[in-house]
């Protein structure tokens, strides 16, 4: 397998409790990086973290946290025109209304 020079990674960071459309966040975006025939996603579980709140999420058995930090991480290596940050940046979300 010959792996691509040059590619691009889009990091997005979720709480393990989002959904969307009675899915997990995380589920539906990896689905629609994979309908968009993107070169790879893969999903993270966070152990530890905070966000805008500060409040802390851990997966500590004395604090058992609902929320637990997950990021996802999608490369591409056709570059920008493959509609990679069209397809899930922040200020498009015609993703989410399609899925």
């Amino acid at each position: 397998m010959e792996l691509p020079k040059d590619a691009m990674l889009l990091r997005i960071f979720i709480g393990e409790g989002d959904e969307l459309k009675g899915a997990p966040l995380y589920q539906k975006i990896v689905e629609k990086a994979r309908e968009q025939k993107l070169a790879g996603a893969t999903v993270l579980r966070g152990p530890m973290g905070f966000g805008k709140s500060s409040h802390l999420h851990t997966a500590k058995i004395l604090r058992l946290s609902m929320d637990l930090p997950m990021i996802i991480e999608i490369v591409d290596h056709r570059g920008e025109d493959s509609g990679l940050f069209a397809a899930f940046g922040r200020h498009d979300s015609r993703w989410a209304r399609d899925s």
